[in-house]
């Protein structure tokens, strides 16, 4: 890592639709479980900035209740050193709901194993900025190592709802 103040995530101003770091936002649903919660995202404008947006319908029904955009920190999925950063700086605009941050490292083995912090999202742009010690465990007893971070996600999650996020410039801070 370089002494820099951030390191960028995404900005989300890369016409190849690749991150900052390379690698491509994926959306997905608890379907892939059995859920029935739908969504779409990509890459728009938004109260004039470019932003990844994220709309759906979160339902708990079929033991779902999730939508995310996930985007891997690696092109060849070796873990992310972060270990010099504080913590997630996002720059976010939504609907007024509460929406989380999870992180995957080299221990999260398990589908259902993340790290989160959440968020509100209102109606004007605003930076939010998320402590790695605030991101708790789920369904992990170790504490997060920022030193092997391989992915992270915007999503919504928990109760039914309609998410509506977007997100202008995520990155690390000191």
């Amino acid at each position: 890592m370089t002494n820099q103040s951030t390191l960028i995530i995404d900005d989300f101003s890369r016409t190849s639709g690749l991150s900052a770091l390379g690698t491509q936002w994926r959306g997905f649903t608890d379907r892939v479980m059995g859920g029935v919660s739908t969504a779409v995202s990509g890459i728009e404008t938004v109260g004039g900035r470019r932003a990844l947006r994220l709309v759906g319908e979160v339902s708990l029904e079929n033991n779902g209740g999730f939508v995310q955009v996930a985007l891997p920190l690696s092109a060849d999925g070796s873990p992310l050193n972060a270990r010099a950063y504080a913590g997630i700086r996002l720059t976010v605009r939504g609907n007024g709901e509460t929406y989380h941050v999870h992180i995957r490292t080299t221990s999260t083995l398990l589908p259902w194993q993340y790290y989160q912090a959440e968020f509100a999202a209102g109606p004007a742009w605003t930076t939010v900025e998320l402590p790695f010690d605030l991101f708790a465990a789920e369904a992990l007893e170790a504490g997060l190592d920022s030193s092997k971070l391989t992915r992270i996600a915007v999503v919504a999650s928990k109760k039914p709802f309609r998410a509506d996020i977007a997100v202008s410039k995520i990155e690390f801070y000191r």
